[in-house]
């Protein structure tokens, strides 16, 4: 549809009047004043084509002298550019276009600042500063429509820029072109037919306006991270001097630093520091919220806003090790927060240096708790100091608790415990530790071990703190223990006690989610959750340890055998290498493979109870749940059971709770009667019957 009025064409060009536009800089002011002498002058010239056809058009029609001018090729450039030196109107508006041009070729203008940047052509340059018109002032896109004649095209087109700044009857642009690789302006498909719309991509017109803010899309991925005092003995000088070396020494370099530590250790404060001692700010983007499909333009982003505001960009999330990173340039500063055993994709061409971020030690650890909590200086004392001695915290978990306002140290452990459980997700399971050492029943010198660990699991931060310590134990520091022996003889009860002695959380380790019949995953698994493990205060518990923990294979007889026995080497060197605390159980102690039992630091046989003990779990058990008097009244058929009839300490619970639901449903007390019920159901599971005189008894009693 043609966007010329009816009637008569005018006979002489439009003038155009330029008044500063509201609001913006002395330099977008040119530009805009630029485009529309640009579009006056091709206006200029359509009219007097125009004006010189034969009949005038309609609306919906199409002219015979529209025609005759078309194909007499009368809007040819060449026709155009001797129209444009020969008028005397277009002379005096290219003697204000001319006078404009030069100002804005000022090399100190945002617009400059921008092609170099990216390597803008002249060509590109034009067309960028045409959305930009559009874009900083909408009603220039009417202008767009009267210009190409039609009424639905109220917006910039390629062909129409090639007009307008004299480049040819259509585009000059290939899709290689920066200002589409870099999405300084985008394209809209219009429909069948209709040539594509193209715009100035909105944060581009911002920052060319001088208006900071946050590329759209990046806004919910990405943080300004502010640098903040070191924390203890971190020292960023080394890395800094390499930066400066590394990227002063070569403008092309590009380097990518690695800040390896646990979540919460301060690894984005520590590259923020880095990177504000090298005059940049750092922006973090978490690529855990990003979506696989948008990752390569969001990435695109953020590093097209690193180039124009001058900042290192940082990338973190667990996801980044699956991500590779897309073959653009990229601005010379990256860096990247990964966990121990969180490998990243490499990069060609790309300088590579790793820093670890250190464990707080104990006096480090008390200063934060001070600084973060001024209220701790009224804590009882000792209460600070063995805080900062038992949990190994890091300065996220310090403040952390300082943002819920612990009220005194117990508040402050059981804030730091919670929020260092979400580190394992689910790979491991959190345990309830109820029982206490009056709950364990087993021989003395075994409880006496297993105080023994306890002892050197609250002692051993600050031993291991000691120079000489560490010299003479570079490797082995990790408290281990095999715990094995038949199922139900208190090997995971004895886990629990250890756990709540030191007031740490106990977690299972699911097998399921660690051994995979893949190359390679049984490893990479264990390795997570160990390198996870080793920033925490808690106590693992590998149960069924044997199913990880095998013999390697003498005789390898295929890929799968070699495979396994590699799987074998590489856990033999990670436990060995784990800081922590492990408690590995197993019913079957013999298929371990031995090189594991030699570096271990405990080794305990749970054995079945003998019958004093089982008369002590009998007793423990009715007296917890059915009260004191119901003991004294079973004492003789209690002790009878104990002697008689020989079960584990977990039968004994169950036969228990069994009864208690036995008893209830017939609306009685607990009877002797009821607890041989509950103890048949648990003999039964593994295949055993009470003997004949125990059912002649059960009979006599009625049960």
């Amino acid at each position: 549809m043609t966007a010329r009025a009816k009637g008569a064409r005018k006979k002489k060009p439009t003038r155009l009047r330029l008044a500063p536009a509201e609001g913006l800089s002395p330099e977008l002011e040119m530009l805009l004043a630029r485009f529309r002498l640009l579009a006056t002058l091709r206006l200029g010239w359509l009219e007097k084509l125009w004006g010189e056809e034969a009949a005038p058009s309609a609306k919906e029609t199409i002219s015979r002298g529209e025609i005759e001018t078309n194909l007499a090729d009368r809007d040819s450039p060449a026709a155009e550019s001797l129209w444009l030196e020969k008028d005397k109107w277009a002379g005096r508006y290219r003697m204000s276009l001319n006078k404009i041009e030069r100002s804005i070729d000022g090399d100190e203008s945002r617009l400059a600042a921008i092609n170099k940047i990216f390597g803008l052509s002249k060509e590109d340059s034009d067309l960028l500063q045409a959305c930009l018109a559009v874009a900083l002032d909408p009603s220039l896109a009417r202008v767009c429509a009267y210009l190409q004649d039609h009424t639905g095209r109220a917006y910039m087109t390629e062909d129409l820029a090639a007009r307008i700044f004299h480049y040819g009857r259509s585009s000059v642009w290939g899709e290689e072109s920066p200002l589409f690789r870099w999405e300084l302006i985008s394209t809209k498909d219009m429909g069948p037919a209709e040539p594509r719309a193209i715009t100035c991509d909105p944060y581009i017109r911002d920052w060319l306006a001088g208006r900071g803010r946050t590329d759209e899309l990046l806004v919910e991925a990405a943080r300004l991270c502010e640098p903040r005092s070191p924390i203890g003995s971190r020292s960023i000088q080394e890395t800094v001097e390499f930066i400066n070396r590394a990227l002063n020494g070569d403008s092309s370099s590009r380097l990518r630093v690695t800040i390896t530590g646990a979540r919460g250790s301060g690894r984005r404060t520590l590259a923020a520091n880095i990177s504000a001692a090298v005059g940049l700010p750092l922006l973090v983007i978490d690529a855990d919220q990003i979506d696989e499909p948008a990752w390569p333009q969001i990435f695109l982003r953020a590093q097209r806003q690193a180039f124009l505001e001058r900042r290192a960009v940082g990338w973190i999330g667990e996801s980044l090790s699956k991500r590779l990173w897309p073959a653009i340039p990229f601005f010379p500063l990256q860096f990247a927060f990964r966990e121990v055993g969180q490998e990243l994709p490499p990069i060609s061409e790309l300088v590579e240096r790793t820093v670890k971020v250190p464990p707080l030690a104990i006096e480090e650890r008390e200063k934060l708790w001070r600084q973060y909590l001024p209220g701790s200086s009224k804590w009882p004392k000792g209460d600070l100091d063995s805080l900062a001695q038992t949990y190994r915290v890091h300065v996220g978990d310090i403040a952390d608790a300082a943002r819920a306002r612990v009220a005194d140290s117990e508040e402050a452990v059981k804030r730091v415990r919670q929020s260092a459980r979400a580190r394992l997700g689910n790979l491991a399971q959190l345990l309830e530790c109820p029982f206490g050492w009056d709950d364990l029943v087993v021989p003395d010198v075994l409880q006496e071990t297993l105080k023994d660990i306890v002892f050197e699991a609250r002692n051993r931060g600050a031993f291991w703190e000691q120079d000489n310590a560490r010299s003479m134990f570079p490797q082995g520091r990790g408290l281990m223990a095999l715990f094995s022996g038949p199922p139900g003889t208190g090997k995971t009860m004895a886990a629990q006690v250890i756990a709540a002695r030191l007031q740490h959380d106990l977690f299972r380790i699911d097998l399921s989610s660690v051994v995979s019949k893949y190359v390679g995953e049984t490893s990479q698994n264990l390795e997570k959750i160990l390198s996870r493990a080793a920033e925490m205060d808690a106590v693992l518990l590998f149960d069924e340890a044997d199913a990880m923990f095998s013999k390697r294979v003498n005789e390898v007889r295929d890929a799968q055998d070699k495979f396994a026995n590699t799987d074998a080497a590489y856990l033999l060197q990670a436990i060995e290498s784990f800081p922590g605390i492990a408690i590995l159980a197993t019913n079957q102690k013999h298929n371990i493979d031995p090189a594991f039992i030699r570096r271990l630091r405990f080794v305990l046989a749970f054995e079945p109870p003998n019958a004093a003990q089982r008369l002590d779990i009998w007793t423990k058990v009715i007296g917890g749940l059915e009260g004191s008097d119901r003991v004294e009244a079973m004492h003789d058929d209690l002790k009878s059971l104990a002697d008689s009839i020989d079960v584990t300490g977990a039968q004994i619970k169950f036969a228990v709770l069994g009864a208690i639901f036995i008893a209830r449903r017939a609306r009685q007390p607990l009877e002797t009667a009821h607890l041989f019920r509950g103890l048949e159901r648990e003999l039964a599971k593994e295949g055993r019957s009470l003997g004949g005189r125990d059912r002649k008894r059960m009979i006599k009693d009625g049960a």
